[in-house]
């Protein structure tokens, strides 16, 4: 959660309860399964909350999670008090093989350093400047196995920016991620991560490529028009902060 260590000693427990009961439902809606049978598979990070599920739940993890995560975070924005805090996510979906019971390794790591990785923190910045409450880093390998391999009938690969992940005072950490942002083409994420140099490099186009690329891009002006005036509705679709997955229902 962004900036909950600002919110006051005795909201803290109120505000971490509700985004768990978010979490829950949104699992439930998900149709995800097996999160808590897995020994110590649920961490809590007093922020925020890591999640060990089995590999087979990769893709809902993407989607359809992220959209109902999204709009969960925007109706419980809209009925919640005055005095309650908001909830904004920094959020992370990672794969890899972790030691049980512990469920101790890399992959566990490497999922919270994208979670704090300045690439998500400025997806983050240009999500709350546009009225969304959540931006997500899906790791590489997951997208691969994912949004690229056509699992994810509500998300295609546009509507996700390539970045770099970094973290201050971890130079050995440097991986692939792919930000998404509810309600946000890519070309908006970027501007905000050109401003720290997180943006991963393009390759070159060939001259059809580039062709294709512009009307790619026309679309998205068209798009993006057409977003914000969603945006007054508030329709929206997001992702979670922390899922990481056992090596031995790896598929």
């Amino acid at each position: 959660m962004k900036e909950y260590s600002q919110i006051p000693e005795a909201k803290m427990a109120p505000t971490r309860t509700d985004l768990d009961d978010i979490l829950a439902t949104v699992f439930a809606q998900s149709r995800i399964e097996s999160i808590t049978p897995l020994d110590s598979a649920y961490k809590d990070r007093g922020d925020g909350a890591i999640f060990v599920l089995p590999a087979r739940h990769a893709a809902r993890l993407v989607d359809p999670f992220l959209g109902h995560l999204g709009q969960a975070l925007e109706r419980y924005d809209q009925t919640r008090l005055a005095s309650a805090p908001r909830i904004r996510l920094r959020a992370s979906v990672h794969v890899g093989p972790l030691t049980p019971p512990e469920h101790r390794g890399d992959a566990a790591v490497d999922a919270c350093r994208l979670v704090d990785s300045d690439a998500v923190r400025d997806a983050l910045a240009a999500a709350m400047d546009h009225g969304a409450l959540l931006a997500a880093a899906v790791s590489d390998a997951v997208f691969r196995r994912t949004v690229r391999a056509g699992r994810t009938p509500a998300l295609t690969e546009r509507q996700f920016l390539k970045a770099t992940a970094r973290v201050d005072g971890k130079p050995g950490f440097e991986e692939t991620c792919w930000l998404f942002v509810p309600g946000l083409v890519p070309s908006v994420i970027s501007a905000y991560l050109a401003r720290s140099g997180d943006a991963a490099p393009r390759e070159p186009l060939d001259s059809a490529a580039q062709q294709a690329a512009k009307g790619r891009e026309a679309k998205e002006r068209k798009s993006s028009v057409r977003q914000k005036g969603k945006a007054s509705g508030k329709a929206r679709l997001v992702q979670v902060g922390g899922d990481y997955i056992t090596g031995q229902e790896q598929s």
